[in-house]
Order: C-alpha cells, then sequence, then structure tokens
C-alpha cells in the first residue's frame, strides 16, 4: 500500500513513509514540524488535543459472518456494518496519498507461542515513537522477515463524516476482525492505539485457553509473582513499581499454563502529581525517549509540573519498560502466588485490606469497582460508583463471564492468595476524609507477600463480609477499620448500606451466569453493623 523510503522525499513518490526510524529521528521529526518540545530532563512534551483520554463511546467492531456469533455486542462492543467500515477504509485510504507517514513493525506479547505481530502506520511522529516504546521491538534480523498479522492505521486527522461512515461522531476506533486491520482516526490520544491491541488480545487468547488480564505484574527474588488488577488511578503502575522488586509488566498481561507474560515492552504511567519521593521509578523513567502527554511547564522554564491538572488529570508518560531498573527481560515469570484486586473507594467504605475467599474473589472480579472523584469529569460533585466486569470492561470482545471462568480455574488450579486493596479514602468520603497514605498501602502489600498476614489474625465486618487483619507491621491500627476513622459512625454506616446496593444493583446482570456460591458473597445493605 505505501512505498517505503528511508530518506526525506525527493521524487514524486505518492507517499513518503519513514520506516522504523530511531528515537533521535522521530524527536526531532516532531520537534520540526512543531508538535512537541522537550524538557529540561530530555522527556518529549506533547499534547494529544481534543482528546485526553480514551472515546470507549467511539470504539467499533466490525460486524460480519465471523464475528456474529463472537462478540459481545452492546454498549462496549458498537456494531459497525462491514458495508460502512469499506466506505470509510477507502477514504481513509485517500486521506492517506500524499501525506509523510512513520510505519513501525512491532510484536505484542512477550511470549512467543501467542504473539501477533502488528505493522503500524502513524501520521504524527511521537505517535510512532509512542508504540516503540510501548510495544516489543523484533531484532535487525526479525525485521527483515516481518510479515505482519494485523495492520492498524491511526489517523488524527481524519474526520469520519457519521452520516456516511456510520460512525457517532468524527473519531473512531475500530477492529475489522476479518479483515485483520484496526482504524483509527479524529483522535490524538495515543492511548487509543494501545488499548486496541489490548482488546484484540483480548478476543484472541481465550479461544486458545489464555487467560488475558488488565493487570501489572511484578516478582520478587525468590521467584514470587504478584498481579495488580485495577481500572485507572487506582495503582497498578505505582505499586507495581516497587523498588524491592522487579518489574514484569504495568497493565497487560496473559496467563497460560507456564505462568505469567506481558503484553506489551512499554509502561503508560499516569503522572499528576508525580514526585520523585513516593515514586522514584516512575520519576527517573521520564526522560529523553519518553512520551509525556497533556503536561505543562513551570512559567519560563522546561521543568514540567507533573501537579498542574488544567488540562486533564490524565497526564501520561510511555516509556520502555528498559527504563525501570531491574525490569524482567524477556517480561514472563512463573504462577503468581498473591493478586491484588485494587479499588480507589471514593466513598470511604472499603477497608485499606481484606482477605478474600474464592467467592469473594469471583465477586469481586466480576464487579471490578472502583469510584470517580468530583471534578475528575464534568458534573461529577460527589463520589460516583464505576463497575467495570474484570477492571477492564471496556476492552472485553467476549462475555465477562467467559473471562471470569478462566481466572477462577487458574486461580483455584495454582492456590492464589487473593487480596482487596483499598487505595481510596478513609474517613469519610472525598472532600471529607482523606487518602489512605501511599507507605501505608505499600507496607500492606508487603506484609502480605512476605507472609506477614498469615500469623495475625483477622475480624470479619458484617455488611461486606470482608475479612480484615488486626494488625500489619508498620501501618496505625486505626486505618485497617474503616468505620472507626469516621468521626460519625453512623453516617459510615448509611454509606456502606448505599455503597452495598450499588454493588447488588450492578451485579445483576450476572445473577443467571454466577454460581449460589458467588451470589453468597454478595454485601447486605441490611447488615447492622456492632
Amino acid at each position: 500500500m505505501f512505498p517505503i523510503i528511508s530518506e526525506p522525499r525527493r521524487s514524486n513518490l505518492t507517499n513518503e513513509v519513514y520506516v522504523n526510524l530511531p528515537v533521535s529521528e522521530l524527536i526531532e521529526h516532531t520537534l520540526r514540524a512543531g508538535l512537541g518540545a522537550l524538557a529540561d530532563n530530555g522527556a518529549l512534551v506533547v499534547s494529544t488535543g481534543e482528546f485526553t483520554g480514551r472515546a470507549p463511546r467511539d470504539k467499533f467492531v466490525v460486524r460480519d459472518s465471523f464475528t456474529e456469533s463472537l462478540i459481545w455486542w452492546g454498549e462496549v462492543n458498537n456494531p459497525l456494518p462491514a458495508e460502512k467500515f469499506e466506505v470509510l477504509y477507502q477514504r481513509v485510504r485517500a486521506y492517506l496519498q500524499n501525506r509523510r507517514l512513520y510505519l513501525r513493525d512491532v510484536y505484542a506479547s512477550a511470549r512467543p507461542s501467542y504473539r501477533i505481530r502488528l505493522r503500524i502506520v502513524n501520521e504524527l511522529p511521537w505517535h510512532n515513537l509512542f508504540v516503540r516504546n510501548l510495544f516489543i521491538e523484533p531484532t535487525p534480523q526479525e525485521l527483515e522477515t516481518f510479515e505482519p498479522d494485523y495492520l492498524m492505521i491511526a489517523v488524527p486527522g481524519f474526520r469520519a463524516e457519521p452520516a456516511i461512515d456510520g460512525t457517532r461522531q468524527h473519531n473512531f476506533t475500530i477492529l475489522n476482525l476479518s479483515k485483520r486491520l484496526i482504524l483509527i482516526g479524529g483522535s490524538a490520544y495515543a492511548g487509543e492505539m494501545k488499548k486496541s491491541v489490548f482488546t484484540l488480545l483480548n478476543f484472541l487468547l481465550p479461544q486458545r485457553g489464555i487467560m488475558p488480564m488488565h493487570c501489572s505484574a511484578n516478582i520478587g527474588k525468590d521467584g514470587d509473582v504478584a498481579l495488580f488488577f485495577g481500572l485507572s488511578g487506582t495503582g497498578k503502575t505505582t505499586l507495581s513499581a516497587d523498588p524491592e522488586r522487579y518489574l514484569i509488566g504495568d497493565d497487560e498481561h496473559g496467563w497460560d499454563d507456564e505462568g505469567i507474560f506481558n503484553f506489551e515492552g512499554g509502561c503508560y504511567a499516569k503522572c499528576i502529581n508525580l514526585s520523585k519521593e513516593k515514586e522514584p521509578q516512575i520519576w527517573e523513567a521520564i526522560r529523553y525517549g519518553t512520551v509525556v502527554e497533556n503536561v505543562t511547564f513551570y512559567p519560563r522554564t522546561r521543568t514540567i509540573n507533573f501537579d498542574d491538572a488544567s488540562i486533564t488529570e490524565n497526564t501520561r508518560a510511555a516509556y520502555p519498560l528498559s527504563y525501570i531498573p531491574g525490569a524482567v527481560y524477556p517480561s514472563v515469570g512463573p504462577h503468581p502466588r498473591h493478586i491484588f484486586l485494587l479499588t480507589a473507594d471514593a466513598f470511604g467504605i472499603l477497608p485499606p485490606i481484606a482477605r478474600l475467599t474464592k467467592a469473594q474473589t469471583m465477586y469481586h472480579f466480576l464487579s471490578g469497582y472502583t469510584a470517580k472523584v468530583a471534578g475528575t469529569e464534568t458534573g461529577i460533585k460527589e463520589p460516583q460508583a464505576t463497575f467495570s466486569a474484570c477492571f477492564g470492561q471496556a476492552f472485553l470482545p467476549l462475555h465477562p463471564t467467559r473471562y471470569a471462568e478462566l481466572f477462577g480455574q487458574r486461580i483455584e488450579r495454582h492456590k492464589v492468595a487473593v487480596w482487596l486493596i483499598n487505595t481510596g479514602w478513609t474517613g469519610g468520603p472525598y472532600g471529607v476524609g482523606r487518602r489512605i497514605p501511599l507507605p501505608y498501602t505499600r507496607a500492606m502489600v508487603r506484609a502480605a507477600l512476605s507472609g506477614a498476614l498469615e500469623k495475625v489474625s483477622y475480624t470479619t465486618e458484617p455488611i461486606f463480609g470482608l475479612s480484615i487483619p488486626t494488625e500489619v507491621p508498620g501501618v496505625p491500627s486505626e486505618y485497617l477499620f474503616p468505620r472507626a476513622t469516621w468521626p460519625d459512625p453512623t453516617q459510615y454506616d448509611r454509606q456502606a448500606a448505599h455503597l452495598a446496593r450499588l454493588f447488588r444493583e450492578n451485579f445483576a446482570k450476572y445473577e443467571s451466569f454466577a454460581s449460589e456460591e458467588i451470589r453468597s458473597a454478595q454485601p447486605n445493605p441490611l447488615a447492622v453493623v456492632a
């Protein structure tokens, strides 16, 4: 489709296509085009424009004879007729003519058995640097014979016409699984590229009996793997970047009969309020070669102001795994010993750590709870519960119970300990209480990993039935029991009953699929707190 050259065009070729450019040249192209600026730490600072996050309502899957009976159609997977896709695809092809393009060949999956070869065509040079950082680079020898399994085309400058193309508005992300093609347009937010590949793997791998997971993973000196599941802002990247452990990956993994493997070759860390003291590994990773989205500089400097959310709360840094000291390469590990389900509970109800039974594990995995806080989205003035099945509902092309079944089988087979971790609020809801300090959360995770929590007693709270350790080394005991941190315990009781009802209302859509054991793990809003 595209003639390939390695030098700037000086002929009448249809396209000027740069293939697998090194970091320095991609940065130079970005700066020359006025699309970014270098920070004083060497990182490339860019703006994603109109969109500073994903647009899940504008993600489509082409509906045809291949996908008709396989896809979980509905709110998550919007169908696009095949004929509409073909019209849009031809319009994108026409748009690409006579444009400078950047092509990159990469892998997804650190496990060669399940590796996907991707050819990605970008309109923006910094997008091409992003995918270089986020995916796995083939060796020079592998590039010589590289034949892609899937093609992705990302063109932020192309705007769809909904009346013609069948989209909701001008931006779109479309997976055509039959044609092995992904189209992204109308949005410069780079995370759309990353998550469309994750969606693709979530479609392919369960059909081979492999569990795809929206989680980070690290490994200790004794080979003990820990997984951290959670939605954006709950701490997956932060907690997995532990100086005392080795990073396997910060966001997307598979679980097969051999163990854990990363889907990616880099990290996409949230960096709002980033500091060297709290997150030293991420801080040091933001340097030359890293792409930083939607941050500002301090006045009259090139120093990034990580505390400034004037553009978005969703500021991000994309860097290769090699920027994290001690990162595991290849990024694989044995079966996990511990799994942490993370939530940022802005209602201030859930305990900062609780040990889960098998039934509770399945219940909370299918629920995928966290909470949005006031100010992060227009119109949100108080905490708002968010439920995302399997802690990644937006990326599930198959029904959530398909993933839950694989998850449950592997947890039972490998006798994994599972913990619920609340990285959110205590002493009251957002705006009244306070965020649980990160050092305390780290101490709780380390206590679980070290086996220290096997030697303490537990108390079961009545509404959610959660088993809470009575002591954790390095954590004040008053933090462990949220009701005791509220000035008025009766207000806690009302708020806890409200949250329990929200859990039950959300889970109603899964009840017909769930066993009696899993249904028994539902919270009881009528329980009396002693």
